[in-house]
């Protein structure tokens, strides 16, 4: 992996708790990267730090190795209760809570400090199981998080260390107000750490800094510039028709070991998905829509490299760090300036190059110039390749096919009902069976057992079960 994105600064030379720094060896962390540089050495201070990055230049080592250096060399409250966590990390989306917890686990496994899990769509009762033990630190999402609060199982009136992950991405999904009811449970910003992290520290984001922090050092490393310059960018100018066919052609002859192809609507995804692999191309579309134990599924698959292109909506564009992403296909160019970058920042990540290519179809390629001004150059363009695949159709879904089967086979096999069946069945069933079979109509029928309730049992002779009509 290239090292041109690190620093001259050593952890070694932060004087960090020596757990600490065992757990930095054992993740093969050795030198800062500049968002690590410029933070680090504020909040190992008791500094307060509003930094601006994205994911894939480091900040979640950053954040995680100031929080464990203060939670050991600083004493947990004498009065804290045992559902009271000592640090809550805020991240606004379950995979990126999932990745979150996973990193802290490697740098914190020489600690002894405990780690939780609060996000929704799995394991509601497991987490609660875990969180009423008492854990260290908690991760989570703002509405699991304010969940268990409400219901006393986690207490929040001990924590010493405060992150705030991707703020940018809390406005953008509407969780500033759930934000802002946590951070008022929580002990006065002075009495704790608080570290808070954006792809942006626009207006917004400064003023939630600014009203829950303790006078923030503000950092900013200029992302969006370093994640341009790492990337190849190509695009092409497809029609409609041309598009798929296009992408077919791309995968076949590059064939990425991983890739991820990011389109604007979620039908999109879903249809995408299935041409691929009616055409051969082990591909999977994730969406916010996507059950969350799938979403796990597909993210570990991809990680493990048996699934070879994620297909995506912009909700998977932030927060997911996955190493060795190779291409970058923008199916959709993105009507956001800012969400282009974040796409193709899925690539060359932690110093490494990558591919980004884009169409330019005529749906989206008036997107074009306010990308190409927010990027500060114009993207080459690529010929088309001729000629394109043709297309295999897309097969109806297998579930469906076997289900109608399974269906149709019960329906061939059942017998027909006998009397002693009928017998075992309640007595308004066996009436409407046979009434049905008679030819009775609905609304007769209704009638009568209306007319047996208010008889009380007296009229049973009018509820006998009639006969079979008679043939015709």
């Amino acid at each position: 992996m290239a090292e041109s994105h690190l620093t001259e600064l050593s952890f070694s030379s932060l004087h960090l708790p020596e757990s600490l720094q065992k757990g930095l060896a054992d993740a093969s962390f050795e030198r800062c990267t500049p968002i690590q540089a410029q933070t680090l050495p504020h909040a190992l201070a008791g500094l307060d730090v509003a930094g601006q990055a994205q994911t894939g230049t480091g900040k979640t080592a950053a954040f995680l190795v100031a929080m464990f250096a203060r939670l050991v060399r600083e004493p947990a409250p004498a009065s804290r209760t045992s559902n009271a966590p000592r640090a809550l990390i805020i991240a606004p989306t379950r995979e990126l809570a999932v990745q979150i917890h996973r990193d802290a686990d490697v740098l914190g496994s020489h600690t002894g400090l405990s780690l939780g899990l609060a996000f929704g769509g799995v394991d509601y009762d497991k987490q609660r199981r875990h969180l009423e033990q008492g854990v260290d630190v908690l991760i989570g999402t703002p509405g699991r998080i304010i969940d268990f609060f409400k219901q006393r199982v986690i207490d929040l009136r001990f924590v010493q260390v405060l992150v705030l992950d991707e703020a940018d991405r809390m406005f953008d999904l509407g969780f500033i107000s759930d934000i802002r009811y946590i951070l008022r449970r929580l002990p006065p910003p002075d009495r704790r750490l608080n570290l808070l992290f954006s792809a942006t520290l626009s207006h917004r984001v400064l003023e939630l800094a600014y009203e829950h922090m303790n006078d923030p050092i503000l950092v900013r490393v200029e992302p969006d510039k370093m994640t341009v310059d790492r990337v190849q960018q190509v695009i092409y100018y497809p029609s409609m028709e041309e598009k798929p066919r296009l992408l077919l052609a791309l995968l076949r002859q590059l064939n990425p070991r991983r890739s991820m192809v990011f389109v604007n609507t979620r039908r999109t995804a879903e249809e995408l998905e299935e041409l691929l692999r009616a055409n051969g191309i082990n591909a999977e579309a994730i969406s916010g829509d996507v059950p969350q134990r799938k979403r796990l599924r597909l993210l570990r698959a991809f990680h493990e490299g048996s699934l070879a292109v994620l297909i995506g909506t912009d909700v998977a564009s932030r927060g997911l760090h996955i190493p060795d992403v190779t291409h970058v296909f923008n199916y959709d160019l993105p009507q956001d300036p800012e969400d282009y970058v974040h796409r193709i920042g899925r690539t060359a990540r932690a110093g490494a190059e990558g591919t980004a290519i884009s169409f330019g179809c005529e749906t989206y390629v008036m997107s074009l110039p306010d990308i190409e001004a927010y990027i500060g150059r114009k993207i080459p363009m690529m010929p088309i390749p001729d000629p394109l695949p043709e297309l295999a159709p897309p097969q109806p879904p297998e579930q469906r096919r076997r289900g109608r089967s399974r269906k149709d086979k019960r329906a061939a096999t059942q017998p027909p009902p006998t009397a002693t069946s009928a017998r075992a069945q309640p007595k308004d069933a066996v009436e409407q069976s046979a009434a049905a079979a008679s030819g009775e109509p609905a609304k007769r029928r209704k009638r009568r057992r209306r007319r047996r309730r208010s008889l009380g049992g007296a009229g049973k002779s009018e509820t006998q079960v009639p006969g079979p009509g008679p043939e015709r």
